[in-house]
């Protein structure tokens, strides 16, 4: 039941888990127009398990879906028509390439292949037919080759290009991109083929906003072909490993960027005085950078920082007294480092954050009184900290709480009840040992709740009677799903809505 960052103490946060497409390995890309659903059941079928009547386009796309073995060709239907039921045929991976023929010059606009099977350089020529109209692609997880790219260059007005996973394009593939100025957004994320060399092809990709060459190994000293990219809002190059300081120098001129991720690289505190002039910038990532806090020198010259993640860094309270400059902040990420109560102290001005992670630092009972005045904060992470029960009344004045972790702490029953008047509570983490059915009746005021978390809590059958007062009646029985399961001492996630 605990929270899965509970259980995952000694690793890095990975976000290729989060968000995932239809086949719950990449995020979906494309347009704006972008008509598919992420199921792979017929949407006639969705319809009727919700009692409602499917339109006659919905039936009509399922009748040809059905059918498709009987349809040589149907570029004479109007585009948006084929983009449905093109869409139709992924979503329900009945498209093969043979009914891919099918598609043939139909303009269509989005074509997302995201992990589907069986693409490869074969799928190139009807991808490319689409022509001037094709604006979004997504090849993710294919086994497109190198040469396969090169049926793109008649796409000229292609703006969405995501190559995500796809391992057997290299530097060479990336040349036949160059000439794709309209792309605004290109994804090549793990790929250990592209080189400094190869990302000479991005420096013609002047209206890139967004680039994203994530866990790509080879790229260092690459970043120099990317400087004249000025309209680039967004930057991914995490788990870089080989990004260095010299890497930073490159993006200084980037001043349209407004994200930075370059969380496990080896940039330092000098690499960071580089992005001093990045004015736009209000997301920054820097997880697992041997940063310390000498780095908020250049951070405070950041006007527009919003998002700030120094967790895994090098941090110690030595220099915290630099964080007071930060004062436009709403995210705050600190977890893992080894900062003290001494630290909080100057948090306390960031009256602007809503978000704060002290995820296993050295903090205790008397830091929290500095977060009392910290009115606007949604989310506080305390898992694995050494706060009780005397810090949370700290918390007890902090109204606009949603959610917070206390897994790993020594908070007991009696503290329970100094959150009870935490009214917009909706997320509870509560995997400490020390936890009874005692402490659950203080909860029963929080109505709000949707998600609480109880492993490793000592619950039994008496105690599911508090969770009932503050479950919503429909749930009721749910309860008696629980009860079951902690007669058997199984873990439990309560989804309470």
């Amino acid at each position: 039941m605990g929270g899965a960052c509970s259980r995952k103490r000694d690793q890095l946060d990975n976000e290729d888990g989060l968000h995932r497409g239809v086949s719950g390995r990449y995020c979906k890309s494309g347009s704006s127009k972008w008509l598919a659903t992420t199921s792979t059941r017929p949407i006639v079928e969705i319809q009727r398990e919700k009692g409602k009547c499917p339109s006659l386009m919905e039936l009509c796309i399922y009748k040809i879906r059905e059918d498709i073995d009987n349809y040589g060709s149907f570029s004479k239907l109007p585009r948006d028509l084929s983009q449905l039921i093109f869409n139709e045929l992924v979503n329900s991976q009945r498209l093969t390439n043979v009914s891919l023929e099918a598609f043939r010059d139909c303009a269509l606009q989005d074509l997302y292949l995201g992990d589907y099977p069986g693409v490869n350089d074969n799928w190139m020529d009807v991808i490319s037919s689409q022509g001037s109209s094709l604006l979004s692609v997504d090849l993710s997880g294919s086994d497109i080759n190198d040469p396969g790219l090169i049926y793109l260059k008649d796409c000229a007005n292609l703006q969405a290009l995501n190559l995500n996973y796809c391992d057997q394009i290299s530097d060479r593939g990336l040349q036949h991109i160059g000439g794709l100025s309209n792309l605004t957004s290109l994804s090549f994320r793990r790929n250990s083929a592209i080189t400094a060399q190869g990302m000479t092809a991005f420096s013609g990709l002047v209206n890139l906003l967004k680039l994203d060459l994530e866990k790509c190994p080879g790229i260092h000293a690459g970043l120099v072909h990317i400087k004249g990219l000025t309209k680039l809002e967004s930057l991914n190059i995490k788990w870089c490993n080989c990004i260095t300081d010299a890497d930073m120098k490159p993006l200084s001129g980037l001043t349209n960027l407004k994200s930075l991720q370059i969380s496990c690289s080896k940039v330092t505190d000098f690499g960071i005085t580089y992005l001093k002039g990045l004015q736009s910038l209000s997301i920054l990532n820097l997880e697992g950078c041997p940063v310390t806090a000498s780095c908020l020198d250049s951070l405070s010259a950041l006007a527009s920082l919003l998002y700030l993640n120094l967790s895994r860094c090098s941090l110690s309270d030595d220099g915290c007294e630099k964080f007071s400059k930060l004062g436009n902040l709403k995210v705050l990420n600190l977890g893992f480092n080894d900062i003290s109560d001494a630290c909080l102290i100057y948090l306390k001005g960031l009256t602007n954050l809503e978000s704060l992670n002290l995820d296993s630092c050295r903090i205790g009972d008397d830091g929290l009184v500095h977060v009392t005045g910290l009115r606007h904060l949604k989310c506080l992470e305390l898992s694995d900290t050494e706060v009780g029960s005397n810090g949370l009344r700290h918390l007890s004045g902090l109204c606009n709480l949603e959610s917070i972790n206390l897994s790993f702490t020594v908070v007991t029953d009696g503290g329970l009840r100094k959150l009870s008047g935490l009214s917009s509570l909706k997320s509870l983490n509560l995997d400490v040992r020390q936890i009874t059915d005692a402490g659950l009746a203080a909860l029963t005021s929080l109505t709000g709740l949707t998600h609480l978390d109880l492993f490793g809590a000592r619950i039994t059958d008496s105690g599911t009677i508090y969770l009932r007062r503050c479950m919503h009646p429909t749930w009721l029985p749910l309860c008696f799903w629980l009860i079951f399961y902690i007669n058997f001492e199984a873990p439990i996630v309560i989804p309470m809505r």
